[in-house]
């Protein structure tokens, strides 16, 4: 076997099971979960329609490139949604099943380990640098790649966006991967223009690969005012897309996560080997997804009613849990990242009581970091994601803040 995947640690959910193995909830009390993020909102009518109309292409195999009209409308997608000149839709854009496979698939092209000694000769190996907390595909699909983690830590005076100065300079100059999470899981965190500044020129002097996460991108509270993406940032800062791809997803946006529906966009070199790797790899996008892919990036209408519908439930919620939790409306994206230093609980001793007593599940924020520089700076936080209905998330937020009541008693 691989001895790299002896390397893996288990996923966060596995270690919530293991936290609530011999927790029984006390009876009264319906199941509310905070914990997993996953869109519950209904998938729009447009898109199921497309699904059931497409159903024909199941007897072909998909092509790996992905249709021309989906490119065209993810092409079309990104230039208005990022205010950019033309995105070649044959080069620059590549349809992949969900972000999360193309997160861990990218590593596995980027990352160049030859001659980097054994596999435990750390300090010989090339690193991924990865944001803390994190989503931990980054970590696994490092490890597998034959490279090291290195994480970056967030910073609670910059709203939880990660503290890049504090790298080293030798750390940058074995980087070959820099994955970036705007906004950010599950801090919410965006980053400035400022942040993608100094990022890009650390890229230019170091060869380093960006990978922009960006799959939270539609889901922000001001209209007006969209989370700024890579590259958006790239052209806004008169470069073009060298080292930098940005990857997205239908299944916040639209609330299709079982589509499994994704791109890559940017470095149409990095991109023409990625197509390379994923041809061999097989994941190719069933083409039945593929067109109702393209219906969802043309139309905006449901993912203005998708933001609508957290804004609600964050407005409503925000206020109830500041009363007994140090926590604030993010930056975007669904989570809230709420201290609960002020109870006198570790994050995960907070998850088993609330759960315990009142049958809901929060995320210990321990889970979703590691401990790196002598801290680990999930502790302390729980992550609430918002994606039940509204009166689904009072409730829940309505039992949190009686919880937290009777520990103060």
């Amino acid at each position: 076997m691989n001895p790299l995947l002896q390397t893996l640690q288990p996923y966060p959910f596995e270690k919530l099971r293991a936290l609530f193995k011999d927790i029984k909830p006390r009876a009264g009390f319906s199941p509310i979960s905070f914990g997993i993020g996953e869109p519950k909102h209904p998938t729009p009518a447009i898109v199921r329609d497309a699904v059931v109309n497409a159903l024909g292409g199941l007897s072909a195999y998909p092509a790996t490139l992905g249709s021309e009209p989906l490119r065209q409308a993810i092409a079309a997608w990104v230039e208005k949604r990022y205010h950019l000149p033309a995105v070649d839709a044959a080069t620059q854009v590549l349809p992949v099943s969900g972000s999360r496979e193309a997160l861990f698939a990218l590593a596995q092209t980027v990352i160049d380990s030859r001659g980097a000694g054994p596999a435990g000769a750390a300090a010989e190996r090339p690193i991924v640098l990865c944001p803390n907390p994190f989503y931990q595909i980054y970590e696994g699909a490092a490890l597998l790649a034959g490279a090291v983690p290195y994480f970056a830590n967030s910073d609670p005076a910059r709203n939880f966006a990660c503290d890049y100065s504090a790298v080293p300079e030798e750390i940058w100059a074995r980087t070959q991967l820099l994955y970036v999470c705007t906004p950010g899981n599950p801090t919410g965190a965006v980053l400035t223009l400022d942040d993608w500044r100094e990022l890009f020129a650390l890229s230019d002097k170091h060869g380093f690969v960006i990978a922009s996460d960006e799959c939270y991108s539609e889901i922000y509270f001001d209209e007006a005012s969209p989370p700024l993406g890579g590259l958006e940032a790239a052209h806004r800062l008169g470069r073009g897309f060298e080292r930098l791809v940005m990857l997205s997803s239908l299944s916040k946006r639209s609330n299709v996560p079982g589509m499994r529906s994704g791109f890559v966009a940017g470095d149409a070199s990095i991109l023409k080997s990625f197509l390379l790797y994923r041809t061999y790899h097989g994941t190719a996008l069933s083409t039945v997804y593929q067109t109702a892919s393209a219906v969802a990036w043309q139309d905006e209408t449901h993912v203005r009613e998708n933001r609508a519908k957290y804004l609600q439930k964050f407005t409503a919620v925000t206020p109830m849990l500041a009363e007994v939790l140090d926590v604030r409306l993010p930056d975007a994206a669904f989570y809230l990242w709420a201290n609960v230093r002020r109870t006198g609980l570790a994050d995960t001793e907070f998850a088993a009581r609330l759960y315990a007593d009142y049958n809901v599940t929060v995320l210990p924020g321990s889970y979703l970091a590691r401990t790196a520089h002598g801290t680990n700076p999930g502790e302390g936080f729980v992550r609430i994601a918002l994606v039940a209905a509204l009166e689904e998330c009072v409730e829940g937020a309505r039992r949190i803040v009686e919880f937290c009541r009777s520990l103060a008693q």
